[in-house]
């Protein structure tokens, strides 16, 4: 499942879909509009109706039909402190029937990694909180809202990415947890998932030495068999993407895949932006290792069985579900966690400060700034959106605006460095500015915290919008 650049189905991608690749995964880079995505898609189906058609629309932070204005969607996390479980599989069912709308088979989630370290650099708000009951119950209503409208759903990142302060991307995270931590805080949202029907379960990069000190989960055989054995799910593995540093760091993607293969992975996410010949290269080292016995050839067939039931059960579910889906309520402030009341603001000085996105959200419109002027226009008359990403300019934008109402933005206040300097400034000059947390919530770091908007994409900075202007009482 491959891949690749561009809005439009490449040629050698064609000829390989039609000798019969699993699949493709999509990526902003793929995405402009949805009549050219449905165009994409059904081009892709024509070339291989088997074909399983992949992106990660989580909602909140993380969205690839919405990479160019933000996601209309509210998080996981956002979502798991309402916990209102019909709100959830409502968010999901109309995340479901936009992305079967341009010809989507799979959505990379829900995210059923519990999240219980507030340092974790890449789960955070895209997990349904740090509570494994509400995790469970949420990633159950997810899968059936997202499956209900004839989109497969895939779990994701077994057996739990949460527990983490390390970003699989960039290197091998190590989950350290006992077998009985397992057993009642990571494994129950995927049990979950499989009693709600998912379609398939996505593996993540880590090490979990409770089960297996050598290999990482996507070339575990033991740990991938808890997937089977433990939760019962009997659909597809789905690996992370293989060019992340946490799978192919120091071995390459080709290698791999033939790991991930061997382990018991059905599918593999071979990363974005590949070409022509770095996907030969991951087919030519799995014939290699089919002729060497590094790969068993009752693996790739068995493997392939399960991709092509992952096919035949999008089309069940388009028979069976239903092509639209109630639109959700516009997201609200009332998810949101504040310290005390907020006042209504008059003309203030919204800061942004600069806040790195992670890769697996990539660069999206976020928090108050320019790109929703009209909405602070309309909103908030008189108001300045400002972002800055040095720390040095800094005094001299809060002396400038000093007789101003401030409000401050970041992502992960207390985790990144440069967050928790400008906090300390802004509060020291500013101790009347109001400090708003658009990540996960860390309230024992050094920076205060006045509100959790439990997300930074379109909604959440919506819903924030209007409590700057409303007031909370």
């Amino acid at each position: 499942m491959p891949g690749f650049s561009g809005p439009r189905l490449p040629a050698w991608l064609a000829e390989e879909l039609a000798d019969g690749l699993g699949g493709v995964c999509l990526f902003g880079s793929n995405i402009d509009n949805p009549a050219q995505l449905r165009e994409l898609t059904d081009a892709i189906h024509a070339a291989n109706p088997n074909a399983v058609v992949a992106t990660d629309e989580e909602g909140g932070d993380v969205t690839r039909l919405h990479h160019r204005e933000g996601s209309p969607y509210p998080s996981m996390a956002y979502l798991g402190r309402l916990d209102d479980e019909t709100l959830t599989e409502t968010v999901a069912a109309a995340i479901g029937a936009e992305l079967r709308a341009v010809g989507i088979d799979l959505n990379v989630a829900p995210d059923a990694d519990v999240n219980s370290n507030p340092r974790n650099p890449v789960i955070g708000v895209r997990s349904f909180g740090a509570d494994a009951t509400v995790v469970s119950r949420h990633v159950a209503a997810y899968t059936r809202g997202l499956q209900s409208a004839g989109v497969g759903a895939s779990a994701k990142h077994f057996p739990g990415h949460g527990d983490t302060a390390t970003d699989s991307h960039v290197a091998l995270p190590t989950l350290i947890a006992d077998a009985a931590t397992l057993d009642v805080r990571e494994l129950p949202p995927f049990e979950a998932a499989v009693r709600a029907g998912t379609l398939a379960v996505m593996t993540s990069h880590l090490m979990v030495p409770a089960i297996d000190s050598q290999w990482p989960t996507t070339f575990s055989p033991a740990v991938l068999g808890e997937l089977r054995s433990r939760c019962g799910f009997t659909g597809a593995i789905v690996s992370d993407a293989l060019d992340m540093a946490g799978a192919s760091a120091g071995r390459g993607v080709p290698a791999a895949a033939v790991l991930a293969l061997a382990a018991g992975v059905d599918l593999l996410c071979l990363g974005n932006d590949l070409t022509h010949e770095q996907v030969r290269r991951v087919r030519d080292e799995i014939l290699d290792a089919l002729d060497d016995g590094r790969l068993a050839t009752d693996r790739v067939f068995e493997a392939a069985a399960r991709v092509g039931a992952l096919a035949e059960g999008v089309r069940w579910l388009r028979a069976s579900g239903t092509a639209g889906a109630p639109t959700p309520p516009a997201l609200t402030p009332d998810g949101f966690w504040r310290r005390g009341p907020v006042p209504p603001m008059t003309a203030p000085l919204l800061l942004r400060l600069g806040s790195p996105a992670s890769m697996a959200a990539g660069q999206t419109p976020w928090g108050i700034a320019e790109h929703l002027t009209a909405h602070v226009a309309d909103a908030l008359p008189g108001a300045t959106c400002l972002t800055v990403d040095d720390i040095d300019a800094l005094p001299a934008i809060l002396g400038e605006h000093r007789d101003r109402p401030l409000v401050v933005q970041g992502r992960d206040l207390n985790r990144v460095e440069f967050l928790r300097a400008a906090s300390a400034i802004v509060l020291e000059r500013r101790p009347d500015a109001l400090m708003v947390e658009l990540g996960w919530p860390d309230h024992d770091g050094p920076a205060r915290i006045d509100v959790v908007t439990y997300g930074s994409g379109r909604a959440a900075a919506l819903a924030l919008i209007q409590l700057l202007a409303d007031g909370s009482g």
